[in-house]
């Protein structure tokens, strides 16, 4: 067991701020030192929530990065490549977006994207900058208006080419597009798929763990690039790819944060006068509606769905808590909360901290130290009880907070956590990680003392 040290929300919160800034490269800030020397998409989003609790002004300058990459046709890709030549792999090279030509020509990118959560994170630093007041709120609010086209192109990217048959879930491409990339949901997808030839590949991320078993093999990882192969054999082409690459899964989380992201840029449209909220509205009850209707009603987990082999994925991980974050009807989410807080999610025996694991772990697949198979995101916690307090729901909300402040009072803000003994895995110094922490801090009451394991 770990037994983290009693320190007060204001050691904390330094401790958080002060990986932010290590993190900082001045116009955006890596994910790890490490591990992670780029910026990723939904990674930024959560650090711009992190930065606004503290710097208004720097937060704006994160998201205007990531929406400088953003590709002609809309897409906002998932890794935007600093000029830190540090060895990560795949670097932009192997990527083989330079001849993509929806590319931005002045920014060095990937060719795939993750959720888009980032009118919620503009939300947040709209709301912090009116806290403010001044030249915060003036800057905020001009942002929003500079920037208003490009998130909302992003919208519309993803809810016409990613939803081509227009069922409420988005396409995914890539176990990376969902953010969750190792997951058991795409055990069974990527089963069925045979590289072609590659180039030899030297992974780096073995490198930054102490037990390789904590991420994908060799195997594993030759299909992960074979799939970037042939997005890249297409240039990257939205019809092309669909057409060509091996893995296409309808993906019921990504799908969810849709469905609440584009309520959220609904409401800043009418923050700003824009008529298009009524768009977004119609586009958020798309995919809540396609979300909802994923659910199993065995379980009562929602499910993704595999294009390629005509099948739904049932597997036992927190995505299938999708509907939480997406809202939807009372009965559904009261069902999903109880599930949630269960003997089977927060409620397993055992657990470090009351919160829910990647994988279940009552799952065959459950792997307690294996990244998306079962360790504890901090970031996603943060996600689930942002989705709490929207929907009014202030006991789970608290509850998330109060356990995820034990968690994350270790300071090492670990890129995901061990749910038994509660050791920080993966990469240290987490950017996402130390922005959830600030967040949490500055999202209620204070909670002094917030460490001692049980």
């Amino acid at each position: 067991m770990t037994t983290n040290q009693i320190i007060s929300t204001e050691q904390l919160r330094e401790a958080a701020i002060e990986v932010l800034r290590v993190n900082d490269l001045g116009t955006m800030t890596t994910a790890a030192p490490n591990l992670y020397p780029h910026m990723w998409s939904w990674d930024a989003a959560f650090v711009a929530i992190g930065l606004a609790r503290f710097d208004v002004p720097r937060a704006i300058t994160e998201m205007r990065t990531l929406l400088d990459a953003q590709w002609s046709t809309g897409m906002i890709p998932h890794i935007v490549f600093s000029d830190n030549d540090t060895g990560y792999f795949p670097g932009f090279d192997r990527w083989g977006t330079a001849a993509a030509a929806a590319r931005p020509a002045h920014v060095k990118s990937s060719g795939i994207c993750q959720p888009p959560v980032h009118a919620i994170a503009l939300r947040h630093i709209l709301d912090r900058a009116r806290e403010n007041g001044g030249t915060d709120q003036a800057a905020a609010e001009q942002f929003l208006r500079d920037s208003f086209d490009g998130w909302l192109a992003w919208h519309r990217w993803l809810a016409d080419v990613r939803d081509p048959d227009r069922v409420g879930l988005i396409e995914i491409h890539h176990g990376w597009e969902s953010g969750f990339d190792n997951s058991p949901r795409w055990d069974g997808p990527y089963a069925a798929i045979q590289p072609g030839h590659l180039e030899p590949f030297t992974r780096r991320d073995t490198l930054h763990v102490s037990d390789a078993s904590e991420r994908p093999d060799d195997a594993e990882y030759a299909k992960y690039l074979w799939l970037v192969q042939q997005m890249a054999s297409v240039g990257f082409d939205d019809q092309a790819v669909q057409e060509t690459v091996d893995f296409r899964v309808r993906d019921v989380f990504f799908s969810g944060i849709m469905a609440a992201s584009s309520e959220v840029l609904a409401e800043l449209a009418d923050d700003i006068g824009r008529p298009e909220a009524a768009e977004l509205r119609e586009i958020s009850a798309r995919f809540r509606a396609g979300v909802a209707a994923t659910v199993d009603p065995a379980t009562g987990l929602a499910r993704d769905f595999d294009v390629r082999a005509g099948r739904w994925i049932a597997t036992d991980t927190v995505s299938g808590f999708a509907p939480l974050v997406a809202g939807g009807e009372p009965a559904l989410l009261d069902a999903q909360r109880e599930t949630l807080l269960g003997p089977d999610w927060m409620g397993f025996p055992g657990l470090q901290f009351a919160l829910p694991p990647s994988t279940s772990p009552a799952s065959p697949a459950f792997r307690a130290r294996t990244y998306w198979r079962g360790p504890v995101w901090p970031f996603l916690n943060l996600l689930l009880g942002w989705a709490c307090a929207r929907d009014g729901q202030s006991e789970l909300h608290n509850t998330l907070r109060v356990e995820s402040l034990r968690q994350l009072s270790d300071v090492k803000f670990g890129e995901y956590y061990e749910p038994f003994t509660g050791e920080p895995l993966g990469s240290l110094a987490q950017a996402w990680t130390a922005a959830a922490a600030l967040e949490w801090l500055g999202d209620g009451a204070p909670v002094d003392g917030a460490g001692p394991s049980r």
